[in-house]
């Protein structure tokens, strides 16, 4: 069986729970941590899909991270193989930007738990099919992408038009996280305190960890539903 390919960030922005589906399913996974150095693989034959993680950089950020330069030549690979892909709120960023959309600055941060509401898309999508018309999740992002030309919309909040997208049958961003523990979202609190002071005029941190328990068994419950769709695709 081929490994999944998974790009990661930043230390603590990993595949979470998607882990649990994985190991569960005995496939072998290939972690390639940029931030670490490691050297992102010439091309995809070696691998079954690709995860495409989260982290607080931006994809407009290529000159203090040439990864990201990489990472763009190999998501253009798999948009032309529409080779299964799932990116991660910075991740779904370089997809929509390999795929030709533009990513920006938003007018204001989502982070902690926000509803986002499927489109009628979304109701006959292999991964979202069953899921309710609207759901809670977790956010933490400041930039979001305009519409990638060929994509289509599964989801929106308040704030974004889009939420996630789809591009052929396999390629598949989510802007939220799906993929948290409640490990990890306490662990990004005090890892970002500097992001979120700059926010704390409309975003408090101690709501985000009240919420945590009431939420998080529902997200991750989704998250493996949705995750084990989306391996159903691996070659």
């Amino acid at each position: 069986m081929k490994p999944l390919l998974v790009f990661q960030h930043i230390g603590c922005e990993t595949p979470g729970i998607f882990l649990d589906v994985l190991q569960a399913q005995k496939r072998p996974v290939e972690t390639v941590r940029l931030y670490d150095g490691d050297q992102v693989p010439s091309d995809l034959s070696p691998y079954s899909g690709l995860l495409v993680m989260g982290g607080p950089m931006s994809v407009n950020d290529e000159a203090d991270f040439p990864w990201l330069r990489t990472e763009d030549r190999l998501l253009k690979e798999a948009l032309a193989l529409d080779f299964p892909t799932l990116g991660i709120c910075l991740g779904s960023q370089l997809i929509a930007k390999a795929a030709g959309g533009t990513i920006r600055q938003g007018p204001r941060k989502e982070i902690g738990w926000y509803p986002v509401h499927l489109t009628m898309a979304a109701r006959h999508d292999r991964l979202f099919g069953g899921f309710p018309a609207s759901i809670k999740v977790f956010e933490w992002h400041g930039e979001y992408f305009d519409m990638p030309p060929g994509a289509i919309n599964l989801a929106r909040s308040a704030l974004y038009e889009c939420q996630a997208f789809s591009i052929g049958r396999n390629i598949y961003g989510l802007l939220f996280h799906l993929e948290v523990t409640a490990s990890m979202v306490s662990d990004w609190v005090r890892t970002f305190t500097q992001e979120l002071e700059g926010v704390k005029d409309y975003i408090r941190p101690d709501t985000i960890l009240e919420q945590l328990p009431a939420r998080i068994d529902a997200l991750n419950r989704r998250a493996r539903i949705l995750f084990s769709r989306f391996c159903e695709s691996l070659r």
